[in-house]
């Protein structure tokens, strides 16, 4: 394993994996909150400080783990989740969808984000790879956040999305998932399944999507 190279990756990545988190976490807060439920407001998650989001094993050992393991082949990690009590929204299984989608949507404007500012960069002819780097760097970990946590399977943002949406029966049977959905996704991921049919795919389209909105500064800085 190149440390050196493990050092460069980490340096570049840091910064936008801490906003994608950090962001993503606060945003469900600040939507359950804004739909009736303060659970993540009282308890100071509704924040942009990143340590009230990192979990010590999700965050920092298990991404780390994985990439000395697989050569940099395979990388998963979470972060604290946001705790909501969907009981408190005004309308639970119409606002669940809101504050579930808040964290996915956040990833977007973030790629979005960092696709401004990779071409802000070019048209003030900032040649240092670095910023370069992390701003492309920014816009993937962002739209990998954005595809993965959109997978229709609780306790995923798309789960619970897809629970919000389904007549109260199917929903009921989806939630039941729940406790055993991370090890489901985790198996769907480890067989390739999660890759081959919804991250390739999905984040093809996102991309494209991104370039589309983002033609206009793309030919004004050119």
């Amino acid at each position: 394993m190149d440390i050196a190279n493990l050092i460069q990756t980490v340096t570049i990545y840091a910064l936008p994996v801490l906003f994608a988190i950090t962001l993503h976490e606060a945003a469900h807060g600040y939507i359950a909150q804004y739909f009736g439920d303060d659970t993540a407001w009282s308890l100071g998650r509704v924040t942009l400080n990143p340590f009230k989001h990192i979990d010590p094993i999700g965050t920092i050992a298990m991404p780390l783990m994985l990439y000395f393991a697989t050569s940099g082949a395979f990388l998963f990690g979470y972060a604290k989740p946001v705790p909501v009590n969907f009981g408190q929204l005004r309308k639970p299984k119409r606002d669940m969808i809101w504050v579930a989608l808040a964290g996915p949507a956040s990833n977007f404007l973030q790629a979005l984000g960092w696709g401004i500012a990779f071409y802000l960069l070019q048209g003030g002819d900032v040649t240092e790879p670095f910023f370069l780097k992390m701003c492309q760097a920014g816009i993937l970990t962002n739209v990998v956040m954005f595809v993965f946590n959109l997978f229709p399977l609780p306790p995923l943002d798309g789960g619970r999305i897809l629970v919000g949406l389904l007549p109260y029966k199917q929903a009921v049977l989806v939630s039941r998932i729940e406790p055993w959905g991370f090890f489901l996704v985790m198996a769907l991921v480890l067989a390739g399944v999660v890759s081959k049919v919804w991250m390739q795919p999905l984040m093809s389209a996102t991309y494209s999507v991104l370039e589309t909105i983002l033609v206009p500064l793309a030919l004004l800085v050119k």
